[in-house]
C-alpha cells in the first residue's frame, strides 16, 4: 500500500516531469519519485511536518509539509524558490513552448529566452544565430526538417520581442502548458 498524497506535473526545458510525493501519517514516511524513479526516502520520522528538497535536473525543488487541521496535511512544492504557480507564471515570460509534428512524429522544442538554448525532445540543440533584415533568426534542424526561432519587435513596450517558430517557412501555433 502506498501513501501517495500530492502529483505534480512540472514543465521544465527537458520535458515534462511527473513528482510524487508519499507520505506516511503514521510513520513519517516520506518518498519523493521523480518520473517513476525515487529521488529521495525517509523512514520512520517521528516529526509528521517540515519539508523536503531534491532535484529535478539543475532545479532544487522542496516540499513543503503543514498541518492544517488535526491529522489532515497540505503539501506545497516550490521550484527554485517559487510555488509551482508562481513557476509557472515565470516559465511563461522565460520560455517559449511549440509541439509540432515533424514526419509524423510528435516533439517538444523549448526556447529559453534568457540563455538562447534551444531544446528539443529533452536535449539541446546546435543552432546557428543571424541578424536579419526585421531581428534575428536562430537556425535548427528537427527530424530533418529545417526550423528557425524568428524574433522580431512588436512595436509595443510591454509585449517586447516576439518569438514565433517557423518550420520549412511555416509558422507553428504556440503550445499550451
Amino acid at each position: 500500500m502506498t501513501d501517495v498524497v500530492a502529483l505534480w506535473d512540472v514543465a521544465l526545458s527537458d520535458g515534462i516531469h511527473k513528482v510524487k510525493f508519499e507520505h506516511g501519517t503514521t510513520t513519517g514516511k516520506r518518498v519523493i519519485m521523480i518520473d517513476g524513479k525515487e529521488a529521495f526516502r525517509r523512514n520512520w520520522m517521528f516529526k509528521l511536518v517540515g519539508m523536503e528538497t531534491f532535484h529535478i535536473g539543475k532545479h532544487r525543488g522542496v516540499i513543503h509539509i503543514q498541518a492544517v487541521t488535526g491529522f489532515s496535511y497540505e503539501y506545497i512544492l516550490e521550484i527554485d524558490g517559487k510555488s509551482l504557480k508562481q513557476f509557472i507564471k515565470h516559465r511563461a515570460k522565460t520560455a517559449k513552448v511549440w509541439t509540432p509534428i515533424i514526419q509524423g512524429e510528435g516533439h517538444r522544442i523549448v526556447f529559453e529566452k534568457d540563455s538562447m538554448d534551444v531544446w528539443c525532445d529533452g536535449e539541446v540543440l546546435d543552432t546557428a544565430g543571424e541578424f536579419v533584415d526585421d531581428g534575428t533568426e536562430i537556425h535548427f534542424v528537427v527530424g530533418g526538417k529545417s526550423c528557425y526561432i524568428k524574433a522580431v519587435s512588436s512595436g509595443n513596450r510591454r509585449e517586447g520581442i516576439v518569438h514565433s517558430l517557423l518550420i520549412d517557412d511555416q509558422e507553428v501555433l504556440e503550445a499550451v502548458e
